[in-house]
């Protein structure tokens, strides 16, 4: 199943670089990912571009207000879709003002990484290295102890 990650902007400090780097380049080796940089713009602009860059795909919208789940819920919420012969998963990631309730609203899941609020490029790698994670769960390697 492919993994498409949509993002408003490209990710701008040192730590989200490297991190984007070191976690991207783990997931390739397990499956397909795609990271798609999207112009910021207003909250609607940006809404109407995520919505677009993930049509056809489950949408998982990443929000402070969405469901919190353990990384095993995460992994069992994706090998479901997978099983279900789903094009792919595309996670949403919003900019510096969140996500417009339009794109909430035809979200697949709403999905809070932490009840806190997290700078866009933060939440990118923490995404990452779950997805990571993820991988490794399902191959049973010792990555998740």
């Amino acid at each position: 199943m492919k993994l498409r990650i949509c993002v408003i902007g490209k990710p701008r400090l040192p730590y989200a670089k490297a991190g984007l780097a070191e976690y991207a380049g783990r997931l390739e080796r397990y499956t397909r990912l795609e990271l798609l940089y999207l112009k910021e713009g207003s909250q609607a602009q940006e809404g109407q571009r995520l919505l677009e860059a993930s049509e056809g795909y489950r949408r998982v919208v990443l929000d402070e207000r969405g469901q919190m789940v353990d990384t095993l819920a995460l992994k069992a919420r994706l090998e479901g879709w997978a099983m279900q012969a789903e094009k792919g998963v595309a996670f949403l990631i919003g900019g510096a003002e969140g996500h417009a309730q339009m794109v909430r609203d035809q979200a697949d899941w709403v999905l809070a990484l932490s009840r806190l609020t997290l700078q866009h490029e933060l939440a990118l790698v923490v995404l990452l290295e779950q997805l990571y994670r993820v991988e490794t769960l399902k191959r049973g390697e010792p990555y998740h102890r």
